[in-house]
């Protein structure tokens, strides 16, 4: 260790010159010989000099030879070579000391002798040191070699097996050409070549479970087959130990992520982080009760919470309950909220872990029109910024962020009927949102209970997301994977762990559908992420900020979020009285009929419920229908449900849409969308297409 480099060492005092020394530093050959000629040379004229027994040093030599030349180099396992030279050196040296004290160590011959052996010690420790050199690396060589050979017939033995298992499952010789054992231990990956005679990978992955079941793998261990690098090569990613049944944590580095270069969202069979990549492409998770969803949305969340340059806006209409816990840190710090009982407090100036939560449908709806007001803005701020950046997608970055919109179980508003407007106005903006702010770096994350069309409304939304994650747990016939990833063969009854599913992108930089195993997340995990990444998370951008104005700059005024810190309790949206109802049990005019008594019965025995319920907890009233919301299109003459219908025309290209298929899509009478479609056609806004029986209406970008 040189001292201008120690920390505990004194450093040298100003004015003194010279090199430092390094007392800790070992001889080389050099410095070896040297040091040995100059100490025989001192010994030789002390001893003359004190009349020391010239015997003394060749006793002294003879001690080193033995313990330094040869103990020292066997227990280091040296070569003979290096013995001989240390050996000899010590003998030389003893030997030439004694000589010198029982002659005159100051004559020339003295001098001449011992420079020779200086320079005679240095060369033979230099050759012994190059030979030692070389045998070291041919040892180590030979490990290596060894250690490869009996890898390559581990290798050898794993490839000849699974070329055999696949010949005799799928009926055609496959030649495993590698084999890679994963870092973690729980499993290996094959390439083979498929034969020439038509074979294809997909043949294998049709036989995949029976592969799993020959090679006796463990349950929940599940064989993904996938095409190779090339065509006509097939990989198989084979686990040995069932990486979804074990509880894993969600990872406790909170450290920095970027949603240009991929956010982790769960664990892949071989343990490795699945990265997905969001800047372009909406996501849809799919996960019945109790499969772990709304603990996958907390690791989903917490991704984006270590972003730079992201922003979240939560909506949940169950009073906001995802988002709840990533607003609790910043409620206790502005002294909203109690603290929690074990937990260190939250620092002041914390901020929330989302950026704005809506929990009723009217703040969702200001949400979403905001979304589209930025969106609009960008488009037309940021035109200069993306012609010097040379590119059609809006730069993201800390300063100009992405905004990532999670809709939690939107079931409701997507597939809301056309009776509950407000919901179905949600369900509206939500696919107008996915439609046309990718390029300004707004995304949407949606989950659902399930992917059925009742349940998301209609096919866009399932179009708009590449992204899809099926958990699969608790599912009784793998009706999400199958709805996600229609061409997927994945034997789904292995995944039946909490957390576990399917997960898939199906855009350039994606991956096939690939069985995965979400992280353990609690609420003291969502509480360390909100502090640990206070301080870097994005704000919005000047644009954006006044693009959104009062929208966005109340959203955590008490008149807005009041609900979270006031009990919890979310305010009426509608205060309007109440439209007057017939008593129950009072008879209308008209028939008296049977059907008709029994349901005067049950509405009086419902509203004997309902004035109990509202006697002990108060009543909220009904908006009359004289308050309802006019019945308009955003954009559109003619009525609400137009922009809906004109976008799925839109959508469906050159082959347009018949009346019929519409009426079924808004859940109007076929007459009144005939009559709206025929004057948005005499409007410009659609083109109509006479053929008979077969006539459709086209949008004017597909005419």
């Amino acid at each position: 260790m040189s001292l201008a480099k120690s920390p505990t060492r004194r450093k040298p005092a100003a004015g003194r010159g010279g090199p430092p020394l390094d007392w800790a530093a070992t001889h080389g050959p050099v410095s070896g010989a040297v040091s040995a000629a100059t100490g025989a040379g001192a010994l030789a004229l002390l001893g003359a000099a004190t009349g020391m027994p010239a015997g003394w040093p060749l006793l002294v030599g003879a001690a080193g030879a033995l313990g330094h030349g040869i103990a020292h180099s066997l227990i280091r396992r040296m070569t003979a070579r290096t013995l001989a030279t240390r050996a000899t050196s010590w003998l030389l040296a003893g030997g030439w000391t004694s000589w010198a004290i029982a002659t005159d160590p100051l004559s020339w011959t003295a001098v001449g002798t011992l420079a020779a052996l200086g320079v005679g010690i240095g060369a033979a420790a230099t050759n012994a040191a190059v030979h030692e050199e070389v045998a070291e690396e041919e040892r180590l060589s030979a490990q290596a070699r060894e250690a490869a050979r009996e890898l390559s017939a581990e290798r050898r033995a794993v490839a000849a097996e699974w070329s055999d298992r696949i010949a005799r499952v799928t009926g055609f010789q496959a030649r495993v050409f590698a084999v890679e054992s994963w870092a973690s231990g729980a499993g290996f990956s094959l390439a083979a070549e498929l034969p020439g005679d038509g074979a294809t990978w997909d043949r294998i992955r049709a036989r995949a479970r029976a592969l799993a079941a020959d090679a006796r793998l463990p349950r929940g261990c599940v064989v993904h087959v996938e095409e190779g690098d090339v065509q006509g090569r097939v990989v198989l990613d084979v686990p040995t130990r069932n990486v979804m049944a074990d509880t894993v944590s969600y990872p406790s580095d909170y450290g920095p992520l970027s949603v240009l270069t991929g956010i982790p969202w769960g664990l892949l069979p071989h343990s490795e982080p699945v990265t997905l990549h969001l800047r372009e492409a909406c996501a849809l998770i799919l996960g019945p009760p109790g499969s772990g969803k709304s603990t996958f949305l907390d690791a989903v969340l917490a991704g984006f919470a270590r972003c730079t340059d992201v922003l979240t806006f939560v909506i949940d209409l169950k009073q906001g309950a995802v988002g709840m816990p990533w607003a609790r840190p910043y409620l206790e710090a502005e002294g909203l909220l109690p603290p929690v009982s074990g937990y260190p407090a939250a620092p002041q100036g914390v901020r929330p872990g989302v950026d704005w939560i809506a929990g009723t449908t009217t703040e969702a709806i200001v949400m979403l029109q905001t979304v589209l007001a930025i969106n609009k803005a960008r488009q037309a701020a940021y035109q200069q910024l993306m012609a010097q950046a040379n590119t059609t997608l809006l730069p993201v970055s800390p300063r100009l962020p992405q905004i990532m919109v999670v809709v939690d179980e939107g079931a409701e508003a997507l597939s809301a009927g056309p009776r509950d407007k407000e919901r179905r106005r949600v369900g509206e903006l939500i696919r107008e949102g996915m439609r046309t702010t990718r390029a300004m770096g707004i995304r949407f994350v949606l989950t659902a209970v399930d992917g059925n069309l009742s349940a998301i409304g209609d096919t866009q939304v399932r179009k708009f997301s590449p992204v899809g994650v099926a958990l699969t747990s608790g599912e009784s016939a793998g009706n999400n994977t199958g709805k996600l990833f229609p061409g997927a063969r994945i034997d789904t009854g292995q995944l039946n762990e909490a957390g576990a599913g399917v997960i898939g992108n199906a855009r350039r930089e994606g991956f096939a559908p690939t069985p995965f195993k979400g992280w353990h997340t609690t609420p003291g995990m969502v509480r360390d992420v909100v502090i640990a990444t206070s301080n870097r998370r994005p704000t919005l951008d000047d644009v954006s900020v006044r693009a959104a104005g009062d929208a966005y700059a109340q959203r955590w005024s008490p008149e807005r979020a009041g609900w979270m810190w006031n009990d919890g309790l979310i305010p009426a949206t509608t205060t309007d009285k109440a439209p007057e109802k017939d008593a129950p049990g009072e008879r209308r005019p008209g028939l008296n009929l049977a059907y008709k008594r029994r349901e005067d019965e049950a509405d009086a025995a419902v509203a004997r419920l309902m004035d109990a319920i509202d006697s002990r907890y108060g009543t909220t009233p009904e908006p009359s229908p004289s308050q309802a919301m006019p019945e308009t299109a955003s954009g559109h003459e003619g009525p609400e449900w137009l922009t809906a219908a004109m976008a799925a025309i839109k959508d469906a290209g050159a082959a347009g849409m018949k009346p019929g298929a519409v009426a079924d899509l808004v859940g109007r009478s076929r007459q009144a969308v005939r009559d709206a479609l025929k004057a948005a056609a005499e409007r410009g806004e659609l083109v109509y297409r006479d053929n008979g029986p077969h006539s459709v209406y086209v949008h004017p970008d597909h005419a």
